[in-house]
């Protein structure tokens, strides 16, 4: 009889199966994300609020014996092989013979699904790992203070947690040399060295984001709602993922102005449009407050692209161009309910320039791509 070989393995079985349990839930979650993040309920909740997602159910296949049969193998004559495909079961909701069609109750089992409990927190964590400043460079003169405390000198007085007993064992040991006993001994307080520390500014890559929306009488619901989305996850990704960005918030009709992040997402729409006035005030901004020689400056415009003039269209570019060399990325985000093309994104066909993304957002899900085209992933 052969000696008796224990399966460790069956020992971390369980802890294998939850991390593909949880590996699961996190594939679904990404399948989900283009909806998870219009989702409303989710906008206005706060990062650690725990919401359910139904995804399909996760159970592990396995053997079941026929209750009547008792514990038997079963085996087919068959010419088949491992992987071959024995049959499918219909549609939730479709019987025999197509029943279950046109609303009608059906006899076949549905499919299972689960609720899993996951925080905006984590909605987020997928989405931002595909999310990036483009063409971000460093600027000489853009400090913050550094994360952590720097060790950057010795002194003979400080707190025993900083000791540093390298140099206070060399203190020791010259000491005693320098008396005629060349050995580690007799301690006094003058041979203590110890690690002192300050906080450094570190060289960072200052960014601003000069966000604009349009607010004229022409951005109905849909169109708000699509605009704070964006700018929702956009404000969420900047701040969660760099230390030194700032956001502008401007707003325009047939004027624009500088408004708070609260006035931005909450003013309501009325008037005309004119989209060179805010580009306009966006041009003084980056010429006088963010001047690109410090900043990496990425504005960001929200419009439904129905603009009062094709003179105005023209001037909407001219400036835009003007702007172009002095920025990282300008992006236009163009919000439509129906495949029309509007005379703003007519005009904006003519320029050809690497730092000139536009996107169009005409159902909720588009909000996840216009997000990975305006904001990509370095490398990714």
């Amino acid at each position: 009889m052969a000696d008796f070989v224990p399966d460790w393995s069956l020992q971390r079985k369980g802890a294998a199966d939850q991390r593909r349990h949880l590996e699961k839930i996190k594939e679904a979650l990404k399948e989900r994300l283009p909806e998870l993040i219009t989702d409303e309920s989710i906008l206005a909740s706060d990062g650690p609020r725990v919401i359910k997602v139904p995804i399909r159910s996760l159970e592990q296949p396995k053997f079941r014996f026929h209750p009547w049969q008792g514990d038997r193998v079963g085996q087919d004559q068959g010419e088949g092989k491992p992987g071959d495909v024995l049959g499918q079961l219909p549609k939730s909701g479709e019987g025999k013979d197509g029943a279950g069609k046109g609303g009608q109750p059906g006899d076949v089992p549905g499919i299972d699904y689960i609720e899993a409990e996951v925080t905006v927190d984590d909605i987020a964590g997928l989405l931002f790992d595909q999310l990036g400043l483009p063409y971000l460079q460093p600027k000489p003169m853009a400090t913050v203070p550094a994360p952590a405390w720097k060790f950057h000198d010795i002194s003979p007085k400080g707190l025993m947690g900083n000791l540093d007993k390298r140099r206070s064992l060399r203190q020791n040991l010259t000491r005693n040399a320098m008396s005629g006993y060349a050995k580690v001994g007799g301690w006094k307080d003058a041979d203590l060295r110890f690690k002192t520390w300050v906080v450094e500014p570190e060289p960072e890559d200052n960014a601003v984001v000069i966000a604009m929306r349009d607010i004229s009488g022409s951005m109905g619901d849909f169109k708000k709602l699509m605009a704070r989305t964006f700018a929702f996850w956009m404000l969420k990704f900047l701040r969660t993922q760099y230390r030194a960005v700032e956001v502008a918030f401007l707003v325009h009709h047939t004027q624009a102005r500088e408004v708070t992040e609260q006035e931005f997402f909450q003013l309501g729409e009325s008037g005309g449009t004119k989209v060179s006035s805010v580009y306009q005030l966006c041009q003084e901004l980056v010429a006088t407050r963010y001047r690109p020689e410090r900043w990496n400056v990425y504005p960001i415009h929200f419009s439904d692209g129905d603009n009062w003039s094709d003179a105005d269209n023209r001037r909407t570019v001219d400036i835009l161009q003007e702007m172009l060399p002095l920025v990282n990325v300008f992006g236009y985000a163009e919000i439509r309910e129906g495949g029309y093309t509007s005379t703003l994104m007519s005009a904006f066909g003519r320029i050809h320039h690497p730092r000139f993304q536009t996107v169009t957002i005409t159902h909720h899900q588009d909000v996840y791509g216009a997000l990975k085209t305006l904001f990509p992933r370095q490398g990714g």
